[in-house]
């Protein structure tokens, strides 16, 4: 059966859902588990949500989702928003739809829709609903590089970096490296686009590290070399909030990564839902000492070599592990829609201390890699996993068709890549 609506209302302690003003619609631009997560919630409460995104934007399936907007193949995100949402001009699109579109609560769930709704901003607000971030700020922690300055102009510690913007710099930098680094690209999505990975990790050699650096640049990508920090991807955790226009929290919440897939390098393949004071105080630092409002995610990881968490990244949006974070007690989807809206927010106290978010397959590849490194045995893997308190960000048998969505597009990327 579907999800219930008084299953919904018993997840929301001490607050009444019926008393929530759901007349405001939303449109979830790109993403995956964060936007099947947000459609799944706000569709049960009743807003009415509407998605669009490329083929693999899980929230687009969902039995939630009002109506979808897939992004066609061959044509940009960008350009179909753009299309979609200012001119109208959307293929298959008859008159009066784009009308049911305004007044909108326009929500995005991935880098390139962040990108898309600050550059446009000042156009769409006169048809569309925001929530109370900045939109230049927005664009300062899509870019890595300013976000490193920022930390570092807010008192918090970063990894040490250098700037690669000509030959001169990198000559520059034979002399001052110390591997292993990472070329890292200013601009994920733009590098992801191209190279299908998140970076690029040189363990020691130079001449590979100027490669890579001029790969980038023979495709007009910009990247910076950062160091690595050293230990295992279970020295990560995150910090999340939303800030209001009167630049105070909502709430604090924050988690941490057991494994990634591939390790040291990729996403989060095993996430758990824990209280960490040392990274809240450090992400609530960052947040206030930037002047952020709105929703933000701030990553770090902690340095072996001083036991100081540093910032990897942040994000101005909800992320992957957004079905952990309110199935562990933490209602942040109703947090940001009621203070994007005006209205009085819920709240939380506490949360659920041992839920874990796990992608099994990824996990189990991830597993394959550390015990061919030394770096866990199969028993310590199996203890891992237990107690089993496992969320998917994906499955749900009262909403199946993203999971055949998703099997779909595997088999797809799949077929393609053996022709």
């Amino acid at each position: 059966m579907l999800m219930r609506y008084a299953d919904l209302q018993a997840s929301l302690s001490g607050f009444d859902l019926t008393e929530m003003d759901v007349s405001t619609p939303v449109l979830i631009l790109g993403g995956k588990e964060n936007a099947l997560s947000l459609v799944r919630r706000f569709g049960a409460a009743g807003i009415a949500t509407r998605v669009s995104g490329p083929a693999d934007c899980w929230g687009m399936h969902s039995h939630y989702c009002r109506e979808k907007f897939p992004v066609p193949r061959g044509i940009s995100s960008a350009q179909y928003w753009h299309d979609l949402l200012l001119s109208g001009k959307d293929a298959g699109l008859h008159a009066g739809l784009h009308a049911e579109l305004h007044g909108s609560l326009l929500i995005a769930c991935s880098d390139e829709a962040i990108d898309f709704l600050a550059r446009n901003r000042t156009e769409l607000e006169s048809l569309y609903q925001f929530d109370h971030g900045d939109p230049d700020m927005q664009l300062s922690l899509l870019d890595k590089r300013d976000t490193l300055k920022l930390a570092q102009s807010a008192g918090v510690a970063t990894p040490q970096y250098w700037t690669v913007n000509n030959e001169e710099d990198l000559a520059a930098l034979r002399q001052s490296v110390e591997f292993p680094v990472m070329v890292k690209p200013i601009i994920s999505h733009e590098f992801i686009s191209i190279f299908g990975l998140k970076l690029f990790i040189i363990d020691s050699e130079f001449d590979e590290l100027a490669e890579k650096v001029r790969l980038a640049w023979a495709n007009n990508v910009e990247v910076m070399v950062i160091e690595m920090i050293p230990g295992p991807d279970s020295q990560l955790s995150s910090y999340y909030t939303y800030i209001g226009a009167d630049h105070q929290p909502s709430f604090d919440y924050t988690k941490s990564v057991i494994r990634r897939f591939p390790v040291n390098r990729g996403l989060g393949c095993y996430h758990k839902s824990e209280w960490l004071p040392e990274t809240a105080e450090a992400g609530s630092k960052f947040f206030q000492g930037i002047g952020f409002t709105g929703f933000g995610n701030i990553e770090f990881k902690r340095d072996p070599r001083d036991q100081i968490l540093k910032v990897i990244e942040s994000n101005a949006r909800f992320t992957s592990a957004q079905e952990l974070i309110i199935r562990a007690g933490a209602p942040i989807d109703f947090i940001y829609y009621c203070k994007a809206t005006g209205q009085k927010a819920p709240g939380f106290e506490t949360y659920d201390q041992d839920l874990t978010l796990w992608y099994g397959l990824r996990d189990f590849l991830a597993f394959v890699e550390m015990r061919r490194a030394g770096s866990i045995s199969t028993g310590q893997w199996l203890r891992s996993l237990f107690p089993f308190k496992h969320v998917s960000p994906l499955h749900n048998m009262s909403d199946p068709f993203p999971s055949l969505a998703a099997l779909t597009t595997r088999i797809e990327k799949t077929v393609t890549g053996l022709l």
